[in-house]
């Protein structure tokens, strides 16, 4: 395929995955000012809860359906669309004078953010070969950590700089600018410079075909095994660290909230390394699954260590174990590189989507148990140190969920797995 020989090719990575950090940004950056909203809409713990999981609900919902869209269609427009979609979302948080305003502005940005990483293996997928695209998703993990990287000590700082309001206001008009620059770079600079060739977009919807390849999905084992490992391994990071990490070094360990979010950069560096690290280890053992199974092992082991302590672990101890499940993160790419190794690429949209689904469906569910949680016992005891205790239960029971399932996974050889590829290319 010429574009995977085009130097352009590199312009539409950086393009997409410039998008990828902001939109994923997004994600937690309302988790620096859990605090501020409770004060200033008057709302409690578990609303914030909800208020968090609103937006991983409808980005969960909507991966399935945008992965056969995107396999019908293109990712192209859909990715435009999400970019500018998040961009009035976070635009409209900075607006709200009601917390029914807030509620709808996170639908909007779930909405949006629901395209960004199953059009992302796409567009990769078309523009590079499969030796490049094992290597490239490693790289497209760790910006969506650099993304949540921008989410804390920068954006706290722009924060505190401007006011909350501000900040986000100016966060959505950049992202309206990105799906500006990407109508660009995926739709007019490609018609010029390959105006024979086809941008990998499916006129035609059919039905039977599409329904046929949803029940294959739903059916197959593989598929179910790569769902649950990535429930284990996304939800209980994004979940906790997009509602409540900042809010947990504040009150356990009496953090300011600049000290809470350095905290949480250490699960943002963490992340930054495991991503690139694993798939450079997957690469080199040509094996995905025996270095993921540890990386999960070793998620469950951190969490359980909260319980441990009791929610109260030394404090070099709580920097080590956020490194270490952030590093436990980075290395959710391998799902999709395992998707890749098993699937023809024909079907990579949907499952894509419903992997994915698994990862934010724990996101969806975390932060809203988690604020239950605390609201009881603050309620009976007064004390949040319990209720952070406890309320760890739950990561801990994810992971174990993630474990399973990245165990009972059949790798392919890795020769098998390149002939699969080849053929339904």
């Amino acid at each position: 395929m010429e574009k995977q020989n085009s130097r352009f090719r590199w312009v539409v990575f950086a393009s997409v995955l410039f998008t990828y950090l902001l939109m994923a940004s997004q994600r937690t950056a309302p988790g620096l000012i859990t605090d501020q909203v409770m004060r200033d809409f008057n709302v409690t713990a578990s609303t914030i809860g909800l208020l968090t999981s609103i937006q991983f609900f409808v980005y969960t919902g909507l991966q399935i359906p945008m992965g056969i869209l995107v396999d019908h269609f293109g990712p192209n427009y859909f990715l435009i669309l999400g970019a500018i979609l998040t961009g009035l979302g976070t635009i409209l948080y900075s607006l709200g004078t009601h917390e029914l305003v807030l509620f709808s502005a996170r639908i909007l940005t779930g909405t949006g953010d629901a395209t960004i990483w199953v059009s992302l293996v796409l567009i990769l997928s078309h523009w590079f070969n499969v030796k490049e695209f094992v290597r490239l998703i490693g790289l497209a993990g760790m910006t969506g950590s650099l993304g949540f990287l921008l989410a804390t000590v920068p954006f706290s700082a722009w924060i505190n700089l401007l006011g909350w309001r501000t900040a986000f206001f100016s966060a959505g008009l950049l992202l309206c600018f990105c799906g500006i620059l990407l109508t660009f770079v995926l739709i007019k600079k490609p018609k010029q410079i390959f105006p024979n060739e086809s941008l990998s977009v499916k006129k035609e919807f059919k039905l039977a075909g599409t329904l046929a390849l949803l029940q294959r999905t739903f059916s197959d084992r593989q598929a179910w095994a790569l769902f649950f490992c990535h429930f284990g391994v996304v939800g209980g990071y994004i979940g906790f660290i997009s509602s409540w990490a900042v809010p947990y070094g504040m009150s356990v360990y009496g953090m300011t909230r600049s000290d809470a979010s350095q905290l949480i950069m250490m699960g943002l560096i963490g992340a930054l390394i495991g991503a690139p690290l694993t798939s450079w280890i997957s690469s080199k053992l040509e094996t995905i699954k025996r270095p993921y199974v540890i990386v999960h092992f070793t998620i469950l082991l951190s969490w359980s260590s909260f319980l441990f302590f009791r929610g109260n672990p030394p404090f070099p101890v709580v920097v080590m174990l956020f490194f270490l499940i952030g590093f436990g993160f980075g290395a959710s790419a391998l799902t999709f590189a395992l998707v890749r190794q098993t699937f023809p690429i024909k079907e990579s949209g949907i499952v894509s989507g419903f992997a994915n689904t698994g990862g934010f469906l724990s996101a969806v569910l975390l932060p809203s148990i988690f604020g239950t949680i605390l609201d009881f016992f603050q309620t009976t005891s007064g004390s949040m140190t319990d209720g952070y205790f406890y309320g760890f239960i739950c990561p801990v029971i994810f992971s174990l969920i993630g474990l399973i399932g990245v165990s009972s996974f059949k790798e392919k050889r890795q020769d098998s797995g390149r002939k699969a590829t080849v053929h339904s290319s």
